[in-house]
């Protein structure tokens, strides 16, 4: 019986977590001009769970993808600003001024961004997997 996991299963993870914790956090700079260390770990969890959605799912259409792609990243920054920004107070960002926004922690605006974002992610992912892993023509 072939281990789901075992140490270059471990390192593909890893690369995958700081290849999104780095591009993740990047657009953030870019976009605000500045962000926090716990984008860049949401970030490298958002393409984590992409990268492997695609892993075990690789005929999964893109448009599905990327719809799911943004409800999950929408999903998980809810939960990070529930808990950071609201529960902590650490008022890393606010979403109160934007229009259909919930709590100021997500916005369908953003959303809808997450969902485009998601696209690249698709083919960035696909990429790793076949280029570096050897995995999935």
């Amino acid at each position: 019986m072939k281990k789901l996991f075992n140490i270059n299963t471990f390192a593909e993870f890893l690369l995958i977590f700081f290849t999104g914790a780095v591009i993740y956090y990047s657009i953030e700079v870019i976009w605000r001009g500045y962000s926090h260390i716990a984008m860049a770990l949401l970030g490298g969890i958002c393409f984590l769970l992409l990268y492997l959605i695609g892993r075990f799912f690789p005929k999964i259409p893109t448009l599905f993808y990327c719809i799911l792609g943004g409800i999950i990243i929408t999903l998980l920054e809810l939960v990070t600003g529930e808990i950071l920004n609201n529960a902590l107070g650490l008022d890393i960002w606010d979403y109160s001024s934007v229009p259909l926004n919930f709590r100021g922690q997500i916005c369908l605006l953003f959303s809808f961004f997450w969902c485009l974002i998601s696209y690249p992610a698709f083919f960035l992912s696909k990429l790793m997997r076949m280029k570096i892993f050897g995995l999935q023509k």
